[in-house]
């Protein structure tokens, strides 16, 4: 290989890389000042850096087999900020390579057609719509990821607004809780500024001033006192899970509804954003975002039935150990978590499988579940091994789950790698439910074995932002507008 040509793919790399960094700038733009939410085929494009652009760019080309490149994408996002746009979620990717496959050399005619719902919408004066409170009760492991996530979704500071933080205790520890809000040894540092006002029991989070309230129960709170009202509670704790303990919020000055991050008991819907959330009705006051591993593999069942039909199954996760176990042998409560989260792999049940039927009512009764936490923080993995109604081959399966990935109502739910050399932590920080591992596909008749990994702490804390955004009545058109993909059932 010639000193030329490598020095003409130097010199490429470097001109992608100043066009990347000149996108930026342009994206904060849409985000702050228009409330555009920029992807890239599903990647967020928001707060990314030069390489993490570039990167996206290439994904594009793995799977869904179409080469798009910065050039193509930033004559799109240039005139996109020319446009006056109204608040949107808009796919860049989409739009530029449909922009090349029209043919068209008008970038600007194209777009004003495109986004014409939107184009010269935007409102000076900010109105989005109304600005919901929300409080976290409690501020563990998922309550800091829906800080951060929240935070980083306040862009000009409407609607969705974080405005307290309910923990136990009378106070005097306002830094540390604001230590392990910076610094996570999964999730590594915070993407932006945390100052402590201790003297009003406040952190200051990128400009967003969130109140921390120190109480033990629930009754001890006057939300209306601290200027907050008609909010969502997000509880976090796990302590409650069915409507009698969980009402305790709505009892509260200030409070409006409930939304419980763990599976719900008795009548309480269930819900797995992106499959059955517009069950939730106005009427419904206190509402569950299920639990990590339901919202896991509820997306890739619902693709396989809607498509396939599922007569039976089991689903086996292996799951990262949580707080919940023991870092050495102590005593527990439940049948062998007592026993070294660091040091076993520990074989225990998980509700997973029968919560399934509250998303999907037409897979009652037709799987069975169980579960291994092993000696890992985070990312977990569901194996589903069903039985179809169809013969289907391995490829046949993938090509289908890509597409679903890729162009379907579930693209913020259901990702998909094919890769032979992707392991658990390559996951860490994936926003989507679910991520199909094409290569481990198997299939054999109407037999077929899924890999589904999942961040069980990131991945669903995105999900619950969902349910919260929906609850909120937080909704944006998207584009390139939606269709439900005819993706071909292949026989093998």
């Amino acid at each position: 290989m010639s000193q030329q040509h490598l020095d003409t793919v130097f010199q490429e790399w470097q001109d992608n890389e100043a066009r990347a960094e000149e996108m930026i700038p342009l994206l904060g733009t849409l985000y702050r000042k228009y409330n555009i939410v920029t992807s890239l085929y599903g990647r967020s494009l928001i707060n990314q850096s030069v390489i993490r652009i570039l990167k996206d760019h290439r994904f594009v080309k793995k799977i869904e087999g179409t080469e798009l490149s910065v050039c193509d994408t930033l004559p799109v996002v240039r005139t996109m900020v020319a446009l006056n746009l109204a608040p949107a979620h808009v796919d860049v990717g989409k739009l530029a390579v449909a922009f090349k496959n029209s043919g068209e050399d008008d970038v600007e005619a194209f777009l004003r057609r495109e986004l014409a719902d939107i184009v010269d919408g935007h409102d000076p004066e900010g109105n989005t719509g109304e600005p919901k409170d929300v409080v976290l009760y409690g501020f563990g492991r998922i309550g800091r990821l829906l800080a951060r996530i929240l935070v980083e979704k306040a862009g000009g500071g409407s609607l969705l607004r974080l405005r307290a933080v309910v923990v136990r205790g009378k106070g005097g520890d306002l830094e540390k809780r604001a230590s392990l809000l910076r610094r996570d040894s999964v999730h590594g540092p915070f993407g932006g500024s945390i100052t402590v006002d201790e003297a009003n029991n406040t952190l200051v989070i990128n400009g967003n001033r969130v109140r921390f309230i120190y109480a033990d129960d629930p009754s001890e709170i006057d939300y209306t006192t601290y200027g907050i009202d008609n909010a969502i509670v997000v509880d976090n704790t796990g302590k409650w899970r069915d409507r009698d303990g969980l009402s305790q919020h709505l009892a509260c000055n200030g409070v409006s509804k409930v939304l419980l991050t763990a599976p719900g008991k008795g009548d309480i819907k269930n819900i797995v954003f992106g499959i059955n959330h517009k069950d939730i009705g106005d009427e419904d006051r206190i509402v569950s975002a299920a639990s990590c591993t339901t919202n896991a593999i509820v997306p890739a069942l619902k693709a396989l039935n809607d498509q396939y039909g599922v007569e039976h199954g089991h689903v086996e996760t292996v799951h990262a150990y949580t707080n919940d176990q023991n870092l050495i042998d102590n005593y527990h409560k439940g049948d062998r978590r007592g026993r070294s989260a660091a040091l076993n792999m520990v074989l225990t049940e998980t509700g997973a499988a029968k919560a399934v039927a509250k998303a999907v009512p037409e897979l009652a009764g037709k799987l069975t579940g169980n579960a291994i936490r092993v000696p890992i923080p985070n990312v977990s993995m569901a194996i589903l091994n069903l039985r179809l109604l169809e013969d289907v081959s391995a490829d046949g399966l993938n090509d289908y789950l890509r597409v679903m990935s890729l162009n379907s109502y579930m693209q913020k739910q259901l990702d998909y790698v094919d890769s032979s050399e992707v392991a658990s932590s390559d996951f860490v920080g994936n926003r989507h439910a679910g991520i199909v591992d094409a290569k481990a596909t198997l299939a054999s008749g109407k037999n077929a074995v899924l890999y589904v990994w999942y961040d069980n702490e990131f991945g669903y804390s995105c999900q619950v932002v969902r349910i919260l955004q929906h609850m909120s009545n937080v909704h944006f058109l998207k584009f390139p507008r939606e269709t439900q993909p005819e993706a071909e059932k292949a026989v093998s």
